[in-house]
């Protein structure tokens, strides 16, 4: 199957008969067509500034929990993500003073990827926001959304592992 896709890989999405690949192309597309992508071009390049430092984020732990979980997991706790969520928890409220969303008071589709990033860090180290109280009202905000909430409540009972090597 993966080789009937552009880029040899999957995830995929078919809409309006085009072929789209790539994670964070598939996003994007997805962030303009259902207006989660900012209201101007400052708002979607803030937007976009965000998603990328959440991918850092991400591929930092990617690194660790697929090639060094064994060796990393503890300093990757200790160390690295303290750094990284300071840096989010700063930047938060830089929109609407850290009570609504990365844009202020719309979200967008950062806010689902950051809410995800966060999820995955809390699994990883259930202490992970204690120190950050922006991004724990951040989260529970979006945990509070009616979907959200009900896609937990399904997700939780499916016992659905975070990772494809099952190590959380």
């Amino acid at each position: 199957m993966k080789h009937q896709f552009q880029f040899g890989q999957v995830p995929c999405l078919h809409d309006d008969n085009e072929q789209i690949v790539q994670s964070g192309a598939i996003l994007r597309h997805l962030a303009r067509k259902h207006n989660l992508n900012g209201s101007n071009e400052n708002e979607a390049t803030y937007a976009d500034m965000f998603y990328e430092g959440i991918r850092d984020l991400h591929m930092k732990y990617t690194k660790m929990i697929y090639h060094a979980y064994e060796t990393e997991k503890d300093s990757f706790i200790k160390d690295v993500l303290p750094v990284e969520l300071a840096k989010f928890e700063k930047l938060l409220p830089t929109r609407g003073g850290g009570a609504g969303y990365i844009l202020g008071d719309k979200i967008c589709f950062a806010d689902y990827v950051l809410f995800e990033e966060l999820d995955i860090m809390q699994i990883l180290d259930p202490h992970a926001l204690d120190k950050f109280p922006t991004l724990k009202a951040f989260h529970q905000r979006m945990l509070d959304r009616p979907l959200i909430k009900a896609y937990y409540q399904k997700r939780a009972e499916a016992k659905v592992p975070v990772n494809g090597n099952g190590k959380q």
